[in-house]
């Protein structure tokens, strides 16, 4: 029996050391051998295809190895973060069956300021917030503190403690770093103080969210503030990743675990998510859950925080990794309806 040809599509890193957001990048490949290995024991026939810069590459790549479903572990380009949703468009169009969130997805999930709007019009609960797109910002409409973020990145790229601002002054120097660092949009939120957890959720093929996690803060600094950085994600040993380590679950009540969980499948099928997902929340003083973001693709490296939450269900990562493999192949083609059109077309006379 033939085995099903799995082309595993990744990121080749393009930072050399030093450079912000390296660390990030590099994790790629640490998660490339590990899910090709499991592909591999799962019986699959698998290949590597490595895109950087050059989107040929991705086109010739897939023409040569004429793959059965594509394990879509792209997440863009450190330097130019869309091209995630671009490499997802460009496989959506040769109609190729590929694991994870498609184009759309992955198109709001990278826009930050334009989910949380989203959210806002469904009704589900998310942290006031505003967009800046140049200096100065002359009003806050919020109370204070607010935390600034790059509205287009992932990663929580550009969040350290020079985030939060606790007056206009501190607003605009962030507001300007960002600018500057990373280009606008800039996003403004009503910084919230409360706990921070978050809800995976996999298709088995039905939907399921895992238990919540948590990461906790134990810093107890006064003027520390309780947020996930950059450090606190990718530099081991950091003060900022030993003031946040992760709980898998969390400890929470029936109803918040269940409140949760409900907001986390609402939120999957807003975005039109797929196959898996992580959704984050933080809690306000009086322990109300609000929405940060959505994460149509989140990090699946055995390390980060989705692969630990797939340990609480007792579910092993070759079976999480295969099962993914499994949705493409039940998903039917999308019709060709172009095709006909252009059979059509074919039929008409030559103009004058």
């Amino acid at each position: 029996m033939k085995k099903t040809r799995v082309l595993v599509l990744f990121n080749k890193p393009v930072l050399t050391p030093g450079e912000p957001d390296y660390e990030a990048e590099q994790d790629i490949i640490y998660t490339v051998d590990v899910v090709t290995q499991a592909l591999r024991d799962g019986g699959y026939h698998v290949c590597l295809l490595g895109v950087g810069n050059e989107p040929e590459v991705l086109l010739k790549g897939i023409r040569k190895e004429r793959p059965d479903v594509i394990f879509n572990l792209y997440e863009g380009i450190a330097d130019l973060p869309k091209t995630e949703s671009y490499v997802a468009a460009l496989v959506e169009w040769l109609d190729i069956p590929y694991t994870g969130s498609k184009f759309r997805a992955l198109s709001f999930g990278q826009r930050k300021h334009l989910v949380k709007t989203l959210f806002v019009g469904a009704g589900l609960p998310t942290a006031e917030f505003f967009v800046v797109e140049r200096l100065p910002v002359t009003d806050c409409p919020i109370e204070f503190p607010v935390i600034i973020k790059p509205a287009e990145q992932d990663a929580s790229v550009g969040i350290d403690q020079n985030a939060v601002a606790v007056n206009s002054k501190q607003l605009n120097d962030r507001v300007g770093f960002i600018l500057e660092e990373y280009g606008p949009p800039v996003l403004v939120e009503r910084f919230l103080r409360g706990r921070e957890l978050n809800v995976a959720l996999i298709e088995l093929p039905e939907l399921r969210p895992l238990p919540p996690s948590e990461i906790l803060f134990v810093d107890d600094d006064p003027n520390y503030w309780p947020l996930i950085s950059y450090d606190s994600k990718w530099r081991a040993g950091s003060r900022d990743d030993r003031a946040t380590p992760p709980k898998y679950p969390a400890e929470v009540s029936d109803q918040l675990r269940e409140q949760l969980q409900d907001l986390a499948c609402k939120a999957f099928r807003l975005l039109d998510c797929s196959d898996y997902a992580r959704v984050d929340f933080r809690l306000d003083e009086d322990e109300r859950p609000y929405i940060l973001e959505v994460n149509p693709n989140p990090d699946i490296s055995p390390n980060a925080g989705f692969a630990k939450a797939l340990k609480t269900i007792h579910l092993p990562y070759e079976t999480f990794v295969c099962s993914m493999v499994e949705n493409c192949l039940r998903r039917k083609p999308r019709p060709r309806a172009e095709q006909s059109a252009l059979a059509a077309i074919a039929t008409l006379p030559e103009p004058y």
